[in-house]
């Protein structure tokens, strides 16, 4: 799906396209929750807790994955 709509889209070169630095830490956030989640289930045994766990991690992470791509793109765009 993720691929598709970069194909259909005249997107920028991935290194440089802030669309693409979206999809990337989306797609990323899914299976870094899905792996939080199962974590915090062996941990606690408790899906409620599991799914509350990865319901905050899957917005705080998304947010720091992006701010963290833009600022290496802009340290390696000027070198």
């Amino acid at each position: 799906m993720i691929l598709d709509l970069l194909k259909t889209q005249k997107l920028k070169p991935a290194s440089n396209s802030r669309r693409v630095s979206v999809l990337k830490a989306v797609s990323w956030r899914l299976v870094g929750t899905i792996d939080t989640m199962i974590i915090s289930y062996i941990l606690t045994g408790n899906i409620r807790i599991a799914v509350g766990i990865g319901s905050i991690e899957v917005v705080s992470k998304m947010v720091l994955y992006y701010l963290h791509e833009r600022a290496w793109l802009r340290i390696t765009k000027n070198k």
